[in-house]
């Protein structure tokens, strides 16, 4: 009997059995519309998949949020006023997202939906241990509380990472006011990466991150979002982007290639990042830069999966070699993070 063909342009993982996406490409090419793999002995597929399934390199998410459903947002975890979000992001949501997309672990950063009360985070970390390690969110009020809420965090409710918004700080504050260096010279001493989220420009806070950086060299730093820098198309935005590679210098300093869709010119799978990509890896090394989806933000822009899919794509395009992609797609939030994601 002739098989229907039909014509498909997908990303193509380096183990169909795995999700794995190491060696992912884009490819336009024909396939029957029965399984492309029925020709093979059953026995033999299965073996190959377990065996493949057992040695696939972890993937990890190293930037995403949850909040409450709307029903657990009435019964026990409030939004807070004005921050009620408009997509879903729950949790039984998140774990379907990353099921599909063959992803293992996250980072789960403290959402400004809940602002900081921290409870329905802190009951997804309790609920899920070993698939889930929190990011909470610094409190930067002038009476310095935040000081003792970011330790109780810590040392009480397990959070192994902090996020500067610096968008939080009272107006016409910087993040190197006492409050900002006391919580970051504590998170240091704890063990604790501080993650800055730069919306508005890295040109704003360079200076900020800069002086933090050389004054504590013990506290490990996150830029999310590559820092914000688009692909730079003026010379403020290739300053910019010049002003991100720079910090390399700091070895403390770590790059997130996250939300993908904030940063790109382009729909997926984002072509515009390959060149920025190489350069940050150029710079950093890839064991300094990690890949996040920020979910689920990311969910009605490329899907879940879709937003991994452009990593690898993006990565294979930049010329990466497998060892390369390995430490982004997993490792280097593995090793930042030690003693997390081994189940």
């Amino acid at each position: 009997m002739a098989l229907a063909v039909r014509s498909v342009k997908t990303l193509i993982p380096g183990s169909i059995f795995s999700g794995d996406c190491r060696h992912a490409r884009l490819h336009s090419f024909s396939v029957p519309s029965l399984p492309y793999f029925r020709a093979r002995p059953k026995a033999s597929a299965t073996k190959m998949a377990s065996t493949i399934a057992q040695g696939r390199p972890k993937t990890i998410d190293s930037h995403l949020h949850v909040w409450a459903s709307p029903q657990e947002a009435a019964d026990k975890y409030p939004y807070f006023p004005g921050q009620e979000p408009t997509l879903p992001g729950h949790l039984d949501f998140l774990l379907q997202c990353m099921e599909e997309g063959s992803v293992d672990g996250a980072l789960i950063v403290q959402p400004i939906n809940h602002k900081f009360d921290h409870s329905l985070v802190t009951s997804v970390l309790k609920k899920h241990p070993t698939k889930f390690v929190g990011c909470c969110l610094a409190n930067p009020a002038e009476d310095g509380t935040g000081v003792k809420q970011l330790e109780d965090l810590i040392l009480k409710d397990g959070y192994r990472a902090v996020r500067f918004n610096p968008y939080l700080w009272p107006s016409g504050q910087q993040m190197t006011n006492e409050v900002g260096k006391a919580m970051f010279s504590r998170a240091g001493e704890l063990g604790v990466p501080v993650g800055f989220m730069c919306m508005k420009g890295l040109n704003l806070h360079i200076s900020e991150i800069t002086e933090l950086c050389t004054e504590f060299p013990s506290t490990a730093v996150l830029l999310d979002h590559l820092a914000f820098c688009k692909p730079p198309t003026n010379d403020e935005e290739k300053l910019a982007f010049s002003d991100l590679l720079k910090l390399s210098r700091f070895p403390q300093v770590y790059v997130k290639f996250s939300a993908l869709f904030r940063v790109s010119r382009m729909s997926a799978p984002y072509e515009d990042l390959v060149p920025l990509l190489a350069e940050v890896v150029s710079n950093f090394g890839a064991n300094r830069v990690m890949w996040g989806s920020d979910y689920p933000f990311v969910v009605p822009e490329s899907g879940y999966k879709g937003a991994k899919e452009a990593a690898c794509h993006i990565s294979s395009q930049a010329s990466l070699s497998s060892s390369d992609v390995e430490w982004i797609m997993g490792k280097t939030v593995m090793q930042l993070f030690q003693g997390q994601w081994l189940a």
